[in-house]
Order: C-alpha cells, then sequence, then structure tokens
C-alpha cells in the first residue's frame, strides 16, 4: 500500500503509506544481513535512514524519518549499493557511485557519528532510488485497486482466522469472510494518526466489532468470502455538530457534537481534508434524505424551479463525480476506507475543491470523521465537511444516518474499484 498527493479525502479508504513506508520495510530486512566485521575503533557505529535534501560534492544533507537533520559525509571508499524496494537481502544489490545518488532518494547510512551528532561519516550507504520508489508505489496500488475489499467488521473469530465484514453493494450491503494465515499482515492504525505509516503490526485480537477494515488478496467468485494477503483496520470516529470555537491560525477547532451533547477538540494536521458543500447541492441531498423523490417535491406536488436545480445540481454533481471516480480509480490517496454516507454526498465529495477554516466560522454546522483520539479527548480530522446544515437538519441523530468515511476519494463501491489502501 502506498500513498499519493491526497493524503485524505473522502469517499473509499483512510489509511496511507507513503515512500517511507516501503523504504522502511526493505531496509530493515537489509538491517538484519550480515554485516562486514567493524575494527574495535569504529564499534561506536550508528545508523540513519531518511531522504536525501541536498548533495554538494561529497557530503550528502540527509532529513531522517525521526530526529534532525544530519550530513553524511561520504569518503571514497566507501561501499554504496542500490537495492529495489521489496528486496529481501543484500543478494542482489548493485554497487553505484555516489553521483549516481539524487534528491529525493532514501538512503539507510551507518557510519561513525561527530561528537555533536550534526554529522556521520558513511561507513556504508544502502540507497533505494526515488524513481523504484514511485514505480514500486503505482504497482501496489493498481493491485490494491484490483484485489482490494473493505468495509465495517461484524464479526471476529481468532480461533479460525476470520473476520466478518459489510461490504458496500448494489441494494445495501453484502457480509463477506475475510480468511487470514499465519502469513497474513496484520496492521492497526495509531489512535492520535491519519498516517499509514504510524500503523503498527497487529493481530485480529485488536480488531473490534464496528472497526473499518481494509483487505488485499482473492475474492470468491460470489464476493462472500476473502483470502486476505494483508489486511488494516482502525477504529475512527465520526463527529457532526456545530463549531463553538474556532483557531484557524493554530489549525484547531472545537465542535458541539450531536451525539454525545459533548464539546470536542479537533486538530487539522497537513494530512486533513478540509472541504464545504455547496449550497445547492447540500439543500438537494437533505432533500432526498427526507424522503423527496428525484423530479418531485414533498406531497406530491410540482417542485419549483429552485428546489428542481437543487436536486438537479446535487444529482449531476453526484453523476459526474461517480463518472470521474470510475475513469480514475478507487483511492486517489492510497488509504483504505470503508464505511459510506448517501451516494450523492459521497459521490459529490469527489468533485468539491479543497477548503481551509477560514472558510468557516463559529456557529457553522460540520461533518468529520477523525482519529479515535487520545485519553485527553482530543482528535486529528481526516476529513472535515463544512456547509452541512441542511444535512443535519434532514438528519437530526447526526452520525447515526449521515456518516463520512476515512478512505480516500474512490468508486462507488467495490465492483467500482474503490480498494486502494
Amino acid at each position: 500500500m502506498y500513498s499519493t498527493k491526497k493524503a485524505f479525502a473522502l469517499a473509499g479508504c483512510a489509511l496511507v503509506i507513503t515512500a517511507a513506508t516501503i523504504s522502511a520495510r526493505s531496509f530493515a530486512r537489509a538491517e538484519a544481513m550480515p554485516q562486514p566485521q567493524q575494527p574495535a575503533a569504529q564499534s561506536a557505529t550508528k545508523q540513519v535512514l531518511g531522504a536525501i535534501q541536498a548533495i554538494n560534492g561529497n557530503m550528502i544533507t540527509l532529513k531522517p524519518d525521526a530526529g534532525p537533520g544530519v550530513n553524511v559525509v561520504v569518503q571514497g571508499a566507501v561501499r554504496i549499493l542500490r537495492v529495489a524496494p521489496g528486496q529481501t537481502d543484500l543478494k542482489n544489490a548493485t554497487p553505484i557511485q555516489l553521483a549516481d545518488l539524487q534528491v529525493g532518494d532514501r538512503i539507510l547510512v551507518r557510519g561513525t557519528p561527530s561528537p555533536d551528532g550534526q554529522s556521520i561519516v558513511a561507513s556504508t550507504v544502502i540507497a533505494m532510488k526515488r524513481s523504484d520508489v514511485e514505480a514500486k508505489q503505482q504497482q501496489e496500488r493498481e493491485d490494491w485497486q484490483k484485489r482490494g475489499t473493505g468495509g465495517l467488521v461484524s464479526a471476529v473469530d481468532p480461533a479460525s482466522g476470520t473476520i466478518t465484514i459489510s461490504v458496500a453493494a448494489a441494494g445495501g450491503t453484502r457480509a463477506t469472510a475475510v480468511h487470514t494465515t499465519k502469513d497474513t499482515i496484520v496492521r492497526r492504525y495509531a489512535p492520535d494518526s491519519v498516517q499509514f505509516d504510524d500503523a503498527k503490526p497487529s493481530s485480529l485480537t485488536e480488531v473490534k466489532l464496528g472497526d473499518q477494515l481494509r483487505a488485499r488478496g482473492a475474492r470468491s467468485a460470489d464476493g462472500s468470502e476473502f483470502a486476505a494477503e494483508e489486511i488494516v483496520s482502525g477504529a475512527f470516529r465520526n463527529i457532526s455538530g456545530t463549531i463553538s470555537n474556532l483557531d484557524a491560525a493554530a489549525n484547531t477547532l472545537t465542535v458541539m457534537d450531536l451525539a454525545s451533547k459533548k464539546p470536542v477538540s479537533v486538530k487539522i494536521s497537513a494530512q486533513s481534508q478540509v472541504l464545504k458543500l455547496p449550497p445547492q447541492i447540500a439543500q438537494g441531498i437533505a432533500f432526498q434524505m427526507k424522503g423527496g423523490a428525484r423530479g418531485a417535491a414533498p406531497g406530491g406536488a410540482a417542485p419549483s424551479g429552485n428546489v428542481a436545480g437543487e436536486r438537479g445540481a446535487a444529482s449531476e454533481s453526484a453523476r459526474q463525480g461517480g463518472q470521474e471516480n470510475d475513469q480514475r480509480g478507487a483511492g486517489q490517496g492510497g488509504y483504505p476506507r470503508p464505511g459510506r454516507a448517501p451516494a450523492d454526498l459521497q459521490q459529490a465529495l469527489g468533485r468539491l475543491p479543497k477548503a481551509s477554516l477560514a472558510d468557516l466560522q463559529k456557529g457553522d454546522a460540520v461533518m468529520i470523521v477523525s482519529t479515535e483520539g487520545t485519553a485527553s479527548g482530543g482528535v486529528t480530522a481526516i476529513t472535515l465537511l463544512g456547509g452541512v446544515e441542511p444535512i443535519l437538519q434532514a438528519s437530526p441523530s447526526g452520525a447515526q444516518a449521515m456518516t463520512l468515511s476515512p478512505w480516500n476519494i474512490g468508486g462507488g463501491g467495490e465492483e467500482g474499484g474503490e480498494a486502494n489502501p
């Protein structure tokens, strides 16, 4: 699974894998390989994993995945090896030169750190080219689109290794039994992160009823069973309510949740997506939620031009959004996502331009899909949708009748290609 330009969107699946993930996995395997014996004087070596920010002569400026930047000195005798994403050992590693490295490449450096820790004299450099990572990402995205499924967890049987999920399908939902083996990769999202990179190795015992789950593997002919090679699960929250406090500069807001009747502190991160529905689309969706049929006003009366126009705009946006999603495939941000809002809303979201907290104000109604949250009660938004006043008026119970999905913008369902992790 891998991420793309949009880390979170709203209609397919919400879990992200960045280039760092594939690199970290491959490098971790490489680290386990036997290394040349080091002289006693060099036993206090250090290793750093990160992306190249600049190259100046024999000096590499490295941005580690954790910690501050560091300068890497690459002297003439240093061994530099190129490995492919997913490679499990160094048998097929290719020797390259310093001149072959480029900005954006990821490297694992072993060497002797300076006393101040700001630089390291490299003894070995294992490189993964940015172009190789991007090619692998594309391959993974296509595989998740072709061989992925997802839904809400309705039953878990750790003894048999089976998880039952409710999968969105034409006319409602259907149950799919996801079978796992000892070789199935199982991961789970962190409670306070929307990054797949922060997902940890997990087990079926951590999967709970109501969780959202995506799996990649082989589907049976009738879709009732699924042999999983990899699954990722998470607990996400749907929050609907009005903004009681907003600090656009600090990227935070407080929402009075309709369900709990309590304030919730929400943080907007760089990966969060902020959208706002135009009034005519929100009103058209609300009308349908109240039971209005397309082309007819409540009570059988002919609709006014204004209402008809609003419904038409919502329907057309949904239709075009669905076509666009079918054409580009599901999961533009590389995250899995189950849950579903009504089709018009879920599809229309794919066509909305980005917004920001500056486009909202105190008293506005919003719908949010967020991380599970921490013990302190704060959550990080995966997607925040404004302009939903008519929708919440049509559905006073808030999240019960209308929920957003934590996964990325995708097609209209499993068969529509919604499969990207």
